[in-house]
């Protein structure tokens, strides 16, 4: 599934990999604080995201796995917390920009469910993690374009 917008790539990867943390609570109504947990920002470092749902407070981790500039790649894995079963050892997303039409940009994004031993993935729980992955991108996107000095 590929994801369209009309911010540049360049602009749009800025705000999604290094400026998110201080972006996505200000868009994502249910999170409530990103903070770093371990690491310095770099491939794995590790950011704890805290978020209330049905009246819960409760939490992910995110694993950063690589980030590449050049590229506009960003690979990050949830490794703890709500929504790792315990048939799931973790969940990867392979997320990479392009330039799309009109200086607009195009994302695609390659889900992946690690499970422990020989488990099959839950098609539900990969469909979920998919859709949050997209509503994340599209929150920071709406985030970019409604603040037009962003850069």
């Amino acid at each position: 599934n590929d994801t369209t917008s009309t911010v540049p790539p360049a602009k749009l990867f800025k705000a999604v990999v290094h400026d998110a943390d201080l972006i996505v609570p200000k868009v994502v109504d249910s999170i409530k604080t990103v903070e770093i947990v371990e690491g310095n920002g770099g491939p794995g470092t590790v950011k704890k995201l805290t978020f209330v749902e049905g009246g819960q407070t409760l939490y992910v981790l995110h694993k950063v796995e690589a980030i590449d500039d050049a590229k506009l790649e960003y690979n990050y894995s949830i490794v703890g917390g709500v929504g790792i079963s315990e048939i799931v050892e973790k969940i990867s997303f392979e997320a990479k920009l392009f330039e799309g039409p009109n200086g607009g940009s195009v994302g695609k994004m390659i889900v992946k469910y690690h499970t422990k031993g020989d488990a099959k993935p839950i098609e539900k729980e990969v469909e979920e993690g998919k859709a949050k992955g997209d509503a994340l991108f599209k929150a920071i996107e709406a985030y970019v374009l409604a603040n037009p000095n962003y850069n």
